[in-house]
């Protein structure tokens, strides 16, 4: 699961200092550690692929991920953004791919177990919910 060099301890900080596990306690934080792996990503390596399965729930540890469109790139992704839910919670393909950059490294919640997970973390599921809700005004504020 973790990188043999990051415990759980450790990995529980690095995920604390996200505003997406905001206010949870140390022993949440623990369990959390517990299920996520942890993964670096050679630079250009594709974590997802459009139009392929999507595989799990990603969230930025560090480095940048490039949001690319058919070949086109449409934006970037950073520390404590996440990507890969939407294909998780709807079982389809991912609309884009999500290329590595600058040494991303990512805490990954399995597909299975993401549903379990934002379920028994409320919190967490609210704060995605968030998010989500920006990017979908942020994606239609041309129609305003």
């Amino acid at each position: 699961m973790c990188d043999m060099a990051t415990t759980r301890g450790e990995l529980g900080d690095k995920l604390s200092s996200l505003s997406l596990f905001a206010d949870l306690s140390a022993a949440e934080l623990e369990s959390i550690a517990h299920i996520v792996d942890e993964r670096r990503f050679a630079d250009g390596e594709r974590i997802l692929r459009q139009g392929l399965t999507g595989s799990g729930f990603y969230i930025i540890l560090a480095g940048e991920g490039i949001i690319r469109i058919d070949g086109k790139d449409y934006g970037k992704l950073g520390r404590g953004d996440f990507f890969g839910e939407i294909s998780v919670l709807l079982g389809d393909p991912p609309v884009a791919d999500i290329v590595a950059a600058q040494g991303l490294h990512c805490a990954i919640i399995p597909g299975p177990a993401l549903e379990p997970f934002m379920v028994g973390h409320p919190q967490v599921m609210f704060r995605m919910l968030k998010s989500e809700a920006r990017k979908l005004r942020m994606a239609t504020s041309w129609r305003t």
